[in-house]
């Protein structure tokens, strides 16, 4: 369970890293070659998640979904400086309590 945790997190760090650099490419003029590095951040988000041990690509993207939420709530308040207020944190909490429960069974 730990590894598909520490799994999780690479991809949710690549991918959202990914995204934040092309949005800023995109939408805030920052240059071409940050933009180049997020499409790039985002395929190795891609290449992450295959490395799960879960034979099953729903079952893993389901499960990486909420762990996904829980990284995009630490990822705004560390990166765009936005306090999460309790309903976020509460929800998070239930994201991974779904996460854990979707995979204690693989």
């Amino acid at each position: 369970m730990i590894r598909a945790y520490v799994l999780f997190v690479l991809a949710g760090f690549a991918e959202i890293g990914g995204g934040y650099l092309v949005w800023q490419w995109l939408r805030n003029g920052w240059s071409f070659w940050i933009g180049l590095l997020g499409g790039l951040l985002l395929f190795f988000y891609g290449v992450i998640a295959t490395r799960q041990e879960f034979g099953s690509f729903g079952k893993v993207y389901a499960a990486y979904g909420g762990a996904f939420i829980v990284l995009s709530v630490f990822w705004g308040w560390g990166i765009d400086h936005r306090r999460p207020d309790v309903t976020e944190w509460v929800g998070a909490g239930i994201c991974l309590i779904g996460v854990t429960v979707m995979l204690w069974k693989h």
